[in-house]
């Protein structure tokens, strides 16, 4: 049976630095199995219950893969028109099978950019500190479509359902 777990948590680089967190915000829900969150991380939260604390450190091969120096490129400048660069700015585009996609700017010119299709924390470690803040039973249309909250059209008239 799918579980629904919820979770507090905070990763840092192998620096130490923190790279994000969600404690003194909402916590995170996602439903086991259904690749929501890293590999590595579901793998051991699974393992927790509700109310329990672990340090995790999730290795590059289990987050977000280790690095391809195949995905940076050096594009042509014009391909960029109308945009102000800025060396490790996000940049949005779409594949060529319509998915969104994120690239990093790591450089540019009068002539050229360079841009990375890597995932920003590709080739990295990551170390989590996480607590899994409830667990409970996914209901069937979570566990199908993994959404959390169940029908979506119980919201009555207005939600874009009707």
């Amino acid at each position: 049976m799918a579980e629904v777990y919820s979770i507090e948590y905070t990763v840092k680089n192998k620096e130490g630095e923190v790279v994000d967190t969600n404690k003194g915000q909402a916590p995170l829900e996602f439903v086991a199995g259904k690749g929501q969150i890293i590999p590595g991380l579901e793998k051991e939260i699974v393992k927790m219950n509700a109310g329990e604390e672990k340090s995790v450190v999730v290795p590059a091969a289990e987050a977000y893969g280790e690095r391809n120096e195949e995905a940076v490129q050096t594009l042509p400048r014009e391909q960029f028109e109308g945009i102000e660069l800025q060396k490790g700015m996000t940049l949005y585009g779409q594949s060529p099978d319509g998915q969104t996609i994120a690239v990093t700017v790591k450089d540019f010119n009068d002539k050229e950019v360079t841009i990375d299709y890597n995932h920003p924390l590709a080739g990295e470690d990551l170390y989590f500190d996480v607590k899994v803040v409830s667990k409970r039973e996914a209901t069937p249309e979570e566990a199908l479509t993994g959404q959390i909250g169940g029908n979506a059209c119980e919201c009555g008239e207005g939600c874009g359902c009707h």
